[in-house]
C-alpha cells in the first residue's frame, strides 16, 4: 500500500478537533469505506458517547453505511464495551463507536470493530484508509440501500451478561465517578444490581463533562478521593468518557497504582496474562506465585488485543486502566473491570492493604530530545549495543523499542515517543542505586550517539 495514503487512524482510532481534523464529510467517508469493506447486506452497530457533536458525526456515519447498502444496528448512547458487545452478541459484521475517549470536549473521534469485539487492526485500518483516499466507495442502487433497526435493548443482555459473570456479595460501599461520560446510567446500575451501595458522582450525560475532565488523572479525581475518605466506601471507580477504562481509588482515599492494581487482579485470574514493555515488574512477580505467565507486547491496546487473540491468553491490559477480558469480550471494558476489583476487594480484603502488600521499587521515567530523523539510527544500534553496557542482563525484549530485563528483577525500556520528538527512558530499580545506575548508563548512550 503507497506510503502517499494520508493516515487517518492513530493507536485508538481516528480522533481530533471537531471541525478541523473531525468532520460530517470524514463520517460520511468513514460510513461508506465500511460497507465498501464488509460487502453489501451485512449489519454495522453503531452507538456514541456524550459529546456534542456526536448525533451529527452518527448521523453521517450512518447515512455512509446505508449508501454503501448494509444495515446499521443503532444503539444510541452507550460506553464504549456495549458496542464491543453488542457486534459480537448479534453477530454483526462491524462495530462504530463515536468516540474521543479521555480527550477534551471539542475532540471526537470514530473508532471501529470486528464481529468479536476487538478493534480493528493496523491492516484493516490501513485497509479503510486506501478506500478513502481512492474515493473507492461501493454505492448501492435505490432499491438496496440499507436499513436502520433500534437495538438499545441489547443494553439488558450485556448487564445480564456481565453480572452471569461475577460472584459478588452485597454489602460493599463503592464511589463510581462517570465523568459524565457515557457510563453515566450504566455504571451505577449495574454496581446496584451486583449488591453494591452505590455513591455516585458526575452520573448525568453531559457533553461539555462539568464536573471534571473526562481523563482519568490524579489531578482531575481530587473530588472522588474525597468522597472516598469521607463517606467511609470501601473503595471509589472512576471512568474516562466512553468507559473502556477504570481507575480505582483505596478504601485510605489514595489512587490506585496503576501497575500494582493490574498485577493484583493478574495474579487473581492467573494463567497467561498479556501486558505492554512500559508495565512494571511487579506483575511478573504477581503471576510468578500463581504458576502464571506473561507476555509483553507493543503499547497500546490493540497490540494486547492481538496478542490475547493469538496466544488464547486469560486477561490482559495497559497499565492506564485499559483491560481486557477475553473470556466476556474483546472489547476493553471499565465496567467490568471496575467488578472485577471489586470482586477482589470482596474475597481478599481492603484495597489499601493488598496494594501496600506488593513491594515498590524506585521508578525512573525520562525523556531525550531527539528529533524525527534519528529516532531509527538511534533505535537500531540501541537494539544491537544497549545491552552491551550492562553486566547482569536476564533478557532482552525487541517487541516495541528496547526493553532490558536483569537477573535481581529491575529493567529499561528505551523506546521512541510515537507523538514526539523525543526517546523515552523508563526503568524499574531493586535500589535506589541500581536505578540510578541503569539510567545514567542508558542516557549516557542516547547522549553519545546524538
Amino acid at each position: 500500500m503507497g506510503l502517499d495514503i494520508p493516515k487517518l487512524f492513530g493507536t485508538s482510532g481516528i480522533r481530533g478537533r471537531v471541525e478541523e481534523e473531525i468532520t460530517p464529510e470524514l463520517a460520511l467517508n468513514v460510513g461508506k469505506a465500511i460497507s465498501t469493506y464488509i460487502g453489501k447486506g451485512n449489519k454495522v452497530v453503531v452507538g456514541y458517547d456524550t459529546r456534542t457533536s456526536n448525533l451529527m458525526l452518527e448521523r453521517a456515519v450512518s447515512a455512509g453505511i446505508l449508501q454503501g447498502g448494509c444495515h446499521v444496528l443503532s444503539v444510541g448512547m452507550v460506553p464504549t464495551p456495549v458496542v464491543g458487545y453488542a457486534t459480537m452478541k448479534l453477530n454483526a459484521d462491524a462495530g462504530v463507536m463515536i468516540t474521543a475517549s479521555h480527550n477534551p470536549s471539542p475532540y471526537n473521534g470514530i473508532k471501529l470493530w470486528n464481529p468479536d469485539g476487538m478493534a480493528y487492526l493496523q491492516e484493516q485500518e490501513r485497509t479503510i484508509e486506501k478506500i478513502i483516499h481512492e474515493n473507492n466507495f461501493y454505492k448501492a442502487s435505490w432499491e438496496d440501500i440499507g436499513q436502520i433497526t433500534d437495538i438499545s435493548p441489547v443494553v439488558n443482555n450485556y448487564i445480564e451478561d456481565l453480572l452471569g459473570l461475577m460472584d459478588i456479595e452485597p454489602g460493599l460501599k463503592v464511589v463510581v465517578d462517570c465523568a459524565n461520560g457515557a457510563a453515566a446510567y450504566l455504571s451505577p446500575l449495574i454496581l446496584r444490581k451486583a449488591g453494591c451501595n452505590v455513591v455516585s458522582l458526575n452520573a448525568q450525560p453531559d457533553g461539555f463533562f462539568p464536573g471534571r475532565k473526562p481523563e482519568p488523572s490524579e489531578a482531575n479525581l481530587t473530588e472522588l478521593m474525597k468522597v472516598v475518605k469521607v463517606t467511609g466506601a470501601d473503595l471509589g471507580i472512576a471512568h474516562d468518557g466512553d468507559a473502556d477504562r477504570m481507575i480505582a481509588v483505596d478504601d485510605k482515599g489514595r489512587m490506585a497504582d496503576f501497575d500494582k492494581l493490574l498485577a493484583l487482579v493478574s495474579a487473581e485470574i492467573g494463567g497467561c496474562v498479556v501486558t505492554t514493555v512500559d508495565a512494571s515488574a511487579c506483575i511478573d512477580r504477581a503471576l510468578e506465585e500463581v504458576g502464571g505467565t506473561v507476555e509483553r507486547t507493543k503499547v497500546g491496546d490493540v497490540h494486547v488485543a492481538e496478542m490475547i487473540h493469538m496466544l488464547g491468553a486469560n486477561f490482559g491490559g495497559e497499565p492506564s486502566g485499559t483491560w481486557l477480558h477475553p473470556q466476556f469480550c474483546m472489547c476493553p471494558d471499565g465496567i467490568l473491570s471496575a467488578l472485577r476489583v471489586i470482586e477482589l476487594v470482596q474475597n481478599k480484603g481492603p484495597l489499601s492493604q493488598l496494594l501496600d502488600d506488593i513491594p515498590s521499587y524506585p521508578t525512573i521515567r525520562d525523556k531525550i530530545d531527539c528529533q524525527e530523523d534519528q529516532k531509527n539510527p538511534i533505535m537500531r544500534k540501541a537494539e544491537t549495543d544497549l545491552s552491551l553496557i550492562y553486566e547482569d542482563v536476564a533478557d532482552i525484549n525487541l517487541k516495541d523499542g528496547v526493553r532490558i530485563s536483569f537477573d535481581d528483577g529491575s529493567w529499561v525500556l528505551v523506546r521512541p515517543s510515537g507523538t514526539e520528538s523525543f526517546v523515552r527512558i523508563t526503568l524499574e530499580g531493586k535500589t535506589e542505586d541500581k536505578a540510578r545506575m541503569i539510567h545514567e548508563k542508558a542516557a549516557e548512550f542516547i547522549h553519545d550517539l546524538l
